[in-house]
């Protein structure tokens, strides 16, 4: 049976997956650059290890309140089509190993909002994870230029 790991993260109350194939690192908060006139969510610019990236805060993203950074405070390094970008989540939790029987489609489970940034639901024991649709959590619809893969372009070329 095929299966794959997810790396399980906190933002608010809700648990959240990505697969483990798209994260390069898990990192403390670094020195965050502030952007003018880009979406809120977007919180800037941080240099990892001598490289710029953009960083989203997830908790902007789904429209949740802000909350300092604390000591479980992660910035979470994805790669998404040929670009990494940064996830700013509450805590990073754990590894698990979910088989592809377990995760659902999300149409008959979540509307609104949250099935907007979500692509599937894993059950695992009890809990219900839902994972993280890279693409529409970092892209922004084609009329607004502020994408972060857009930034990173940008600023990769100065």
């Amino acid at each position: 049976m095929a299966s794959r790991q997810l790396v399980i993260f906190n933002v608010g109350d809700e648990e959240f997956g990505v697969d483990i194939s798209y994260v390069n690192s898990i990192e403390r908060p670094l020195k965050i650059f502030k952007i003018p006139n880009v979406p809120e969510y977007i919180e800037g610019l941080i240099n990892l290890r001598g490289k710029v990236y953009s960083v989203i805060s997830l908790r902007k993203r789904f429209n949740l309140p802000v909350k300092e950074f604390d000591d479980l405070t992660k910035i979470i390094m994805v790669s998404a089509n040929s670009s990494i970008v940064g996830f700013i989540v509450d805590a990073v939790s754990e590894i698990i190993k979910v088989d592809d029987a377990d995760i659902e489609d999300t149409s008959s489970v979540l509307n609104g909002n949250r099935k907007r940034f979500v692509n599937g639901v894993a059950k695992v024991n009890e809990r219900v994870i839902m994972l993280v649709d890279l693409n529409a959590v970092i892209f922004e619809p084609e009329e607004n230029a502020y994408s972060p893969m857009r930034l990173q372009s940008a600023t990769a070329s100065n």
